[in-house]
């Protein structure tokens, strides 16, 4: 392994270090104001959402074929939290609709 691996990973190794000691140095006991805590707990949804959404609408040309498919497992995960049974309905629309279209 190079010495320039290594500063790499020494590198990465530090700047993910940071974020994590500097809230935990900084807020040690003391309490966030509510509002900036009901922020925060919302930025892991958005983030989920800003990761998959981007990917439901460009999965094929056919932009419907997305839209679909998000939709049959928001409407399956309405109903139940069964992630196999949101996952199978989600293919079984799919497939109807690549068999139709």
């Amino acid at each position: 392994m190079s010495n320039t691996m290594l500063m790499i990973i020494l590198g990465m190794a530090i700047v993910t270090y940071i974020p994590r000691v500097l809230p935990l140095v900084t807020m040690n006991g003391k309490e966030m104001p509510p509002k900036v805590k009901a922020i925060l707990q919302n930025v892991p949804y958005a983030a989920l959402g800003a990761l998959i959404f981007p990917g439901i609408l460009f999965i094929q040309e056919d932009i419907w074929f997305g839209i679909i498919g998000g939709i049959a497992a928001l409407l399956v995960a309405l109903l139940t939290s069964n992630i196999i049974l949101i996952v199978i309905s989600a293919i079984a629309v799919l497939s109807i609709y690549s068999f139709l279209f």
